[in-house]
């Protein structure tokens, strides 16, 4: 992934993440790709306020499916609430994805299954935290 792809995917993440803040009252420092050679986490939510996303699977290192990005995005905003994984969180976290899924942001598909008789696969869809959508 080149440094402009990045770019315009962190800039993307930046304005969604502002809409589903001010819905919530939240309030973040920023919102950064995460490190390329980090690969025990999809995201993280600093106490500061900082958020930062994992671009690509962290196995297969192909490039996550943008429903994905949203769906860490939402689940680390969760985190400015409910620094914790509890009852609350999961709630909470649901609640930002429903309304993230309402104005258009997070549009989840299915996930893909390896075929060796296609081509190779496109991006990830990860299924994170909750229900499958």
């Amino acid at each position: 992934m080149d440094r402009r792809t990045v770019r315009v995917l962190v800039e993307k993440l930046n304005r969604d993440a502002e809409l589903v803040a001010r819905r919530f009252g939240l309030s973040y420092r920023s919102i950064e790709a995460e490190r390329a050679t980090v690969k025990s986490r999809y995201g993280v939510c600093s106490a500061d306020g900082g958020i930062k996303i994992r671009l690509r699977h962290a196995v297969t290192g192909r490039a996550l499916k943008y429903s994905s990005l949203v769906n860490t995005l939402c689940h680390e905003l969760a985190h400015l609430r409910h620094f914790d994984h509890g009852e609350r969180f999961k709630a909470f976290y649901l609640q930002l994805l429903e309304f993230a899924r309402a104005e258009g942001i997070y549009r989840p598909g299915p996930v893909e299954k390896p075929n060796p008789q296609r081509a190779p696969l496109g991006p990830v869809q990860l299924g994170l935290f909750g229900p499958r959508c």
